[in-house]
């Protein structure tokens, strides 16, 4: 004979409910949490605990901090002031920086021509602002055609390893152990062309290894991760792998070191024009202004001031960004 089932008050029978006695007891309590498990959970439901946030990348964190970074900004907004002025020159300097009057030479300042004028009687201002079209190419040109080398070898001697990663390391060694600007004096000066491509040219020649060196270990540590193992365990080709899995994950510390080499490589370029085997006249810019303005500065200083001091903040200007880029890419640092 089936024994009678006890009567629990927290647990209601055929026709019977759950009322509230107000008095905060153990039937209230039974009554809220199964009201509350009959409530939908979700971004809008009583249940939620807040908008739920969405997962940020890895380029996503580093925008935000960037845009929180004050060295980060005022560098840009430098870089895009000299960018704007490489480009169209006119908007701030109305003269032609190869008009010269020699009866004005190593002249001061004067109405019109704030930074005086040169050895050949040329408009300092105007010759300092068309400098920058120059050196503003050389660095991005160079940097674009060194990173893109690099990576793509760089990167191919890591995914693949074996005799072709050894031998782009011994090759790499090779061009690390010439001295850039004993290079450039040997390579340049035999070129007669006075555009800026053969200067270009040797850059990218001797600026490819590192960073195909960065590529290479960036991609060995990317392809090691469980995510690039499971695509090649689903029959993923090492083209699709090396396109959607490797370098997406890869690029990050080529970007960093290609910041901070454009600024070098601006530096590079005015040092060659400076010994005379970079860039050459009529070609305006701050190496050859510069070259120029060195023998003579204890009679007119300011034919090397106002050069010297763009070509520096240029320099710092891109250096600071690549400081930027660098602190936000890298985990470790924040």
């Amino acid at each position: 004979m089936p024994e009678p089932e006890r009567y629990d008050p927290l647990r209601p029978g055929k026709g019977e409910a759950i009322a509230p006695t107000g008095q905060g007891g153990a039937m209230d309590l039974a009554l809220e949490e199964a009201e509350s498990l009959e409530k939908p959970l979700g971004p809008g439901g009583p249940g939620a605990t807040g908008p739920q946030e969405k997962a940020r990348s890895l380029w996503s964190d580093a925008w935000q901090q960037l845009r929180r970074n004050p060295v980060f900004i005022l560098s840009a907004l430098l870089i895009a002031f000299l960018v704007v002025i490489a480009i169209w020159p006119q908007l701030i300097a109305g003269g032609d920086p190869l008009r010269c009057d020699l009866s004005k030479s190593q002249q001061g300042p004067a109405s019109g021509h704030p930074f005086g004028f040169d050895t050949q009687g040329c408009d300092v201002y105007t010759r300092t602002v068309y400098g920058a079209r120059a050196s503003i190419t050389v660095g991005v040109c160079a940097t674009v055609g060194a990173a893109l080398l690099g990576s793509f070898l760089g990167g191919l001697a890591g995914f693949f390893g074996g005799w072709g990663d050894a031998l782009l390391s011994r090759v790499a060694d090779i061009f690390f152990g010439i001295p850039v600007v004993l290079g450039g004096l040997v390579f340049l000066s035999v070129v007669t062309s006075t555009t800026v491509w053969p200067v270009v040219g040797f850059i990218v020649l001797l600026g490819w290894p590192q960073i195909a060196r960065i590529a290479r270990g960036s991609v060995i540590t990317a392809k090691q991760n469980d995510y690039v193992q499971a695509a090649r365990a689903l029959g993923a080709s090492n083209s699709r792998m090396m396109l959607r899995h490797v370098a997406p994950n890869a690029v990050a510390p080529v970007i960093v070191v290609a910041t901070i080499a454009l600024g070098t490589y601006i530096a590079l370029e005015a040092t060659l024009s400076f010994l005379g085997v970079g860039l050459r006249p009529p070609t305006v810019s701050w190496g050859i202004d510069i070259s120029n303005a060195a023998s003579q500065i204890r009679n007119a200083p300011h034919m090397l001031l106002y050069p010297a001091g763009a070509l520096s903040l240029t320099v710092l200007a891109f250096i600071m960004l690549g400081d930027a880029v660098r602190d936000a890419l890298d985990p470790k640092l924040r």
